[in-house]
């Protein structure tokens, strides 16, 4: 039976890759049903980006995304939840000798996920912590495949849409992942998304714990505890992820000096803002931007399609509307 479940479970995502492939460019359509699609035939290496709830799926080649101290890397057996705005860094690691990289981000219908929660008995709670990544169930996997079907059928996404979608978030909610998708609705627990919010919107304040437990009127403990939960980091692991990410923006796109990117993302201190950065990306900030700049610009000389898709794998913008990676 094992057996069975694993097969229809790679069929179903088999299907789903192959719509991927064939409908990427297809970027309305995608939009209507809340999905970014990807399709890459070059591996790249770490950059950040800024996840809205979502889930991510890879349905060819691999990745590594790194969310807090948690670095791993996954192909199309697993599946990424996040809750709320959450700070990424991913590569691709490996493409798919006929595929490429191909994958999907689904937006989290929180109205649905809300809907459907209140009919649902709410998930038992693990006596372990959830692993970061989910495993497909073969019922998840199908539905999945069957939301995706709908790319080629235009017509019929305002009446199905809805209601594929639906039986998506009851799947997810069957699986080990419930409380992570529950997490996207705040549920009862408001506390973590109040401290997301205070820090996407202010990252340059001097925030310290005890200034944003307070905020969100929590303790210290609660904050930390709950917001570990979520994302797979502490609230400070969190900021710093944040400011690192939006300063490494700022030096390449808008061409910044290391000193102006810390200054405006919120440190007082360029050592201590060069020994963070180095520790995340392996290089000193000012090395790093000059080394993607001109591997941009060779790219754009030599292969423009794959500088575009680097230029937007790296994050070259933190606007969560950029157009999906095609190439």
């Amino acid at each position: 039976m094992k057996a069975d479940g694993e097969a229809a479970t790679a069929r179903s995502l088999d299907r789903a890759a192959d719509l991927v492939l064939r409908r990427v460019h297809e970027r309305g359509r995608a939009e209507a049903l809340g999905l970014r699609l990807a399709h890459m035939t070059i591996t790249l290496g770490l950059g950040y980006q800024r996840y809205t709830p979502s889930m991510a799926v890879v349905l060819a080649g691999r990745k590594r995304s790194i969310i807090g101290d948690d670095n791993q890397v996954w192909g199309a057996e697993h599946f990424l939840i996040t809750p709320v705005d959450l700070p990424v860094v991913a590569g691709i690691v490996e493409t798919d000798p006929e595929r490429g990289f191909v994958s999907a981000r689904w937006e989290l219908p929180t109205a649905i996920v809300t809907e459907v929660a209140a009919t649902m008995a709410p998930p038992s709670r693990p006596a372990e912590p959830v692993g970061r990544l989910g495993t497909w169930t073969p019922a998840l996997a199908d539905a999945f495949s069957r939301l995706l079907c709908l790319l080629d059928e235009p017509e019929n996404i305002p009446v199905l849409g809805p209601l594929v979608a639906r039986e998506v978030v009851v799947r997810l909610l069957q699986t080990d992942q419930a409380p992570r998708v529950l997490a996207a609705i705040g549920g009862d627990d408001p506390v973590v998304p109040r401290a997301v919010h205070l820090l996407t919107g202010q990252m340059a304040d001097p925030w310290s714990l005890s200034s944003l437990a307070s905020a969100v009127r929590a303790s210290q403990p609660t904050l930390s505890r709950r917001f570990r939960e979520a994302t797979s980091m502490t609230p400070m692991q969190y900021l710093k992820r944040l400011r690192l990410g939006e300063a490494r923006h700022r030096m390449i796109v808008l061409g910044e000096t290391a000193a102006q990117a810390a200054a405006a993302v919120g440190y007082r201190s360029v050592p201590h803002f060069s020994r963070d950065y180095r520790g995340l990306y392996g290089a000193p900030p000012a090395a790093d931007a000059a080394r993607i700049r001109e591997k941009l610009r060779l790219w754009r000389e030599v292969e423009p399609a794959a500088a575009a898709v680097a230029e937007q794998a790296l994050a070259l913008t933190l606007d969560p509307t950029t157009p999906a990676l095609t190439h």
